[in-house]
Parts: C-alpha cells; sequence; structure tokens
C-alpha cells in the first residue's frame, strides 16, 4: 500500500512539473509575441544581420539588417574600418509588413559600404545612436582581375528546424574558408511561417554566417507566399530585380543567379519572367563578349529547381519536360537548356531536392562525356549539380531504384558543396557530408582548354 501511494505521489509530480514546464513555456512565447505587437515596447535594438556583395563587387559590400520598431529621427549607419569603427556609412530603411494575418511590421535597414580596398578585412558594427549590432568582420575580395581563386560553399533547402549542415558552416565560415555562400533557394520553411516569425528566426541562425561573409541567394518555392514579399523584402542582391536575378564577376567566374519559380507561379503574372529571359540573354551575349570570356571564361549558373534529377518523387525534374529547360508547354517558349548550351554555360547548380547529385554533362538528354577517360575534361554540355541537401523539416529525398545513366553519383546526406575556382581552366568541386561528420563523399575537377558555345558532335 504504501508503494502504490509513493508510486501516485510521484506520479502527481510529474504531472504537476510538465504543466507548470508547458505554462512556462507558453508564457515565454506570449512574452515574445507582446514584444513583437505591443507599440509600447522599444526594439531598436539591431539584429538579423547579413551582407551581399554590391554592384561592385570588388569594392562593394551591402549590410542588411532588421528592427522591430523605426528609430526616430535617426538614420541606418555603418561604422567601421580596417582595425577600429572611424568610418561612417548611411543608408536607408524601408517598412515591411507580412502578408499573414497578424501583419507583422519590421524595419529593414540597408547601407552601401564603398569604395572598399581588395584584399583588406574590416570591422563593423550597423545601427544607430538608438542601438547597435555587435562587431563583426569580412574579407574583401582579392582582387578586381580575375587572376585569383575564390572558395564558396553552395546549397540549397536550409531550414529553422533540422538545420542540420548549419553548425558546421558557421565554424568554417569563421576560420575564414570561403570568400561567399551561395544559398540556392528555399529557407526557413518557411520565411511567412507564423507571422513571419520563423524567417525572423532563421535570419538570427544564418547571422553568425552572412554577418561574415557575401550571402547570395536566390528564391525557391517555398518563398512564394504573398508573391515572394518575405524574401524579397530581407536581402539584398545586385541588379535591382529585388534578389530575383542577378550576376556579378568573382575571380575567373561569372556567377548567374535566376528565379526558376517564375515558370511556376503564373498566378503573379508573366511579365518577370519574360523580362528574366530576356535580361539572361543579354547578360550571356556580354559574358561571351571575346574580351569578356577570356578574362573570366567559367559561366556558372544557379537556380532553385533542377532541369534533371533522378529522385522517386512528383516533382518536375522527374518528368522529362521540365518547364526550365524546355519552356511553356506545348510552345516550348522561354526554355532555358537552349541557353545554356548556345552560350557555352559550364556548370548549373540547383536544389530543391533534398538530396546531393552529380550528373554526366548532359544535354537534352544525352551524354556528351569531354572523353570516355576524362569525362569532365572538354566536356561538350554544362554540367548539372543539385546541392538540396543542407537539412529541412522534410528531410531526405530517395532516389529511384534505376537510376539514369546520365547520373553520376547521387547521395542522401545532409551536406552541402564546395567549389573552388583555381584558375582559368580548372574548377574543383566536393560535396561534404554532415552525416559523417565532415567528409568528402564526392568531388571532381572541371577541366577546360577552350570555352563558348558547345557544338553538335
Amino acid at each position: 500500500m504504501v508503494n502504490l501511494t509513493l508510486l501516485l505521489l510521484l506520479l502527481a509530480f510529474c504531472l504537476a512539473s510538465t504543466v507548470q514546464r508547458n505554462l512556462e513555456l507558453e508564457e515565454d512565447a506570449n512574452v515574445q509575441q507582446n514584444l513583437e505587437q505591443d507599440p509600447e515596447i522599444v526594439h531598436y535594438q539591431p539584429e538579423q544581420v547579413h551582407l551581399a556583395f554590391g554592384e561592385r563587387t570588388a569594392s562593394e559590400i551591402v549590410v542588411t539588417w532588421s528592427t522591430r520598431g523605426l528609430p526616430p529621427d535617426t538614420e541606418s549607419i555603418v561604422e567601421y574600418g580596417l582595425n577600429d569603427l572611424k568610418q561612417r556609412a548611411h543608408g536607408q530603411a524601408i517598412k515591411f509588413v507580412d502578408g499573414g494575418p497578424k501583419q507583422m511590421t519590421q524595419y529593414i535597414h540597408r547601407v552601401t559600404l564603398s569604395q572598399l580596398k581588395p584584399n583588406t578585412s574590416y570591422v563593423y558594427h550597423c545601427g544607430s545612436a538608438y542601438g547597435w549590432s555587435a562587431k563583426y568582420q569580412f574579407r574583401t575580395i582579392a582582387s578586381a582581375d580575375a587572376d585569383w581563386s575564390p572558395s564558396l560553399a553552395i546549397y540549397g533547402d536550409m531550414g529553422n528546424e533540422n538545420a542540420q549542415s548549419l553548425a558546421r558552416l558557421q565554424r568554417e565560415t569563421q576560420l575564414g574558408m570561403y570568400d561567399a555562400i551561395i544559398h540556392v533557394g528555399d529557407f526557413a520553411y518557411d520565411m511567412n511561417s507564423k507571422d513571419a516569425r520563423v524567417g525572423d528566426e532563421f535570419m538570427r541562425q544564418i547571422e553568425t554566417v552572412a554577418a561574415y561573409v557575401p550571402y547570395m541567394v536566390v528564391p525557391g518555392n517555398h518563398e512564394e507566399k504573398f508573391n515572394f514579399s518575405n524574401y524579397r523584402a530581407r536581402f539584398s542582391m545586385p541588379g535591382g530585380t529585388e534578389n530575383l536575378f542577378y550576376s556579378f564577376d568573382l575571380g575567373p567566374v561569372h556567377f548567374i543567379g535566376i528565379s526558376t519559380e517564375v515558370y511556376y507561379f503564373l498566378n503573379y503574372g508573366v511579365k518577370t519572367l519574360v523580362f528574366q529571359y530576356e535580361w539572361l540573354k543579354r547578360d550571356l551575349e556580354a559574358a561571351n563578349m571575346p574580351e569578356n570570356r577570356i578574362k573570366r571564361p567559367w559561366i556558372i549558373i544557379y537556380g532553385h529547381r533542377p532541369m534533371y534529377c533522378s529522385n522517386e518523387n512528383d516533382n518536375d525534374c522527374t518528368h522529362s519536360e521540365t518547364l526550365t529547360r524546355v519552356g511553356w508547354p506545348f510552345v516550348h517558349m522561354f526554355g532555358l537548356e537552349p541557353l545554356l548550351y548556345e552560350y557555352g554555360v559550364d556548370v548549373a547548380i540547383w536544389a530543391h531536392e533534398h538530396s546531393y547529385e552529380r550528373l554526366w554533362p548532359i544535354y537534352d538528354y544525352n551524354v556528351r562525356n569531354g572523353s570516355l577517360g576524362s569525362p569532365y575534361e572538354n566536356p561538350r554540355a554544362p554540367v548539372h549539380i543539385i546541392t538540396g541537401s543542407a537539412g529541412c523539416k522534410e528531410g531526405r529525398e530517395p532516389f529511384k531504384g534505376q537510376i539514369p545513366e546520365w547520373s553520376a553519383f547521387h547521395s542522401q546526406d545532409y551536406g552541402y558543396t564546395r567549389l573552388k575556382a583555381h584558375n582559368r581552366t580548372h574548377l574543383y568541386f566536393e560535396q561534404v557530408s554532415d552525416d559523417q561528420q565532415g567528409a568528402i563523399i564526392d568531388k571532381f575537377w572541371l577541366i577546360k582548354s577552350q570555352h563558348g558555345g558547345y557544338t553538335e558532335p
């Protein structure tokens, strides 16, 4: 009888503790919600700090951050310098109202740092007389010229929950391993969720990466809500297209970021799709001018949804007539693969599938290796890479039982891709597995002695 009484008392104590903990968690959530909503609570402290390349990649950095309130009668300021904070740059803040039911409001600040010296470390903080961020640092690119070897980390599909690769990326970024990060769409899962509070928390999570190196982005399908409003407002890509498409030069590489989503969300209109297609063609034409292609022979394009994949699901890339590849159904207008082939794009990087896959050089489902012994030496078509396994709450994507012949390597491991552009003739790629504690599970060299449009065999 005594034992039964003790057991009942123990159960009652555990139940009371659980109820109390749930009440505490609910109270914490209510406090945070009140902080975000109550107009009487001051919230001027900068957060969600991140960097991007400006219009002049070699000499401009854009600093972006958020405050819940707008400090009165003050400007958006970045103080910076080589070893101190004696220089000042001023910018502006825009009011962003999320489209969710609570219409949550924040102010997004942007300041451009100009005339920066190449290959130089700067310290900075951002804010105003009402509050400053922590002090961060960044290093400008080695040179405006092409004769240096940039290193990047590239991935897509990283969420607030289950961001498996984030800790490793934070550490490697702060060790100085990367000159830039490219996030190929799908952030937070989703930025608009819970009245954009998930987006806010995600931007806080990546601050310890994005406040140190330029964090370059393109939109994915998970940014679609309210016509991509959270994505458009929160980032600061060059090009003046609200972060949808742009290009920049880094060492011997011309990088091009595009929105694949303009092919899928036609409920927002077709104007942006047409505008992007025409812009892309002009950008590729300019990159292929002899003086430009000699200086920067590598062209790498990145967007969220892949043209090819061997995953076992009903995503668009599992069908042969991918919208981004061939264009609109039946009429085949605005297809991108012919442009990539005509203008000699070397590498196409995608995400969307929560896995990693490397393809053999391919055009229109035909493998066009350089040779049997050296498939990536002077290939006769672009090389496609899918790197969407950084980690999110949706988990991993399965692969087909019968892998197509055009797929060279695939893995379900969480992880991300590294790129080092060694020079005008050699690119090096490797895939990092977070499941295997940072092991390199795939690597290859892309070697080209000549660059330009591909020709029929």
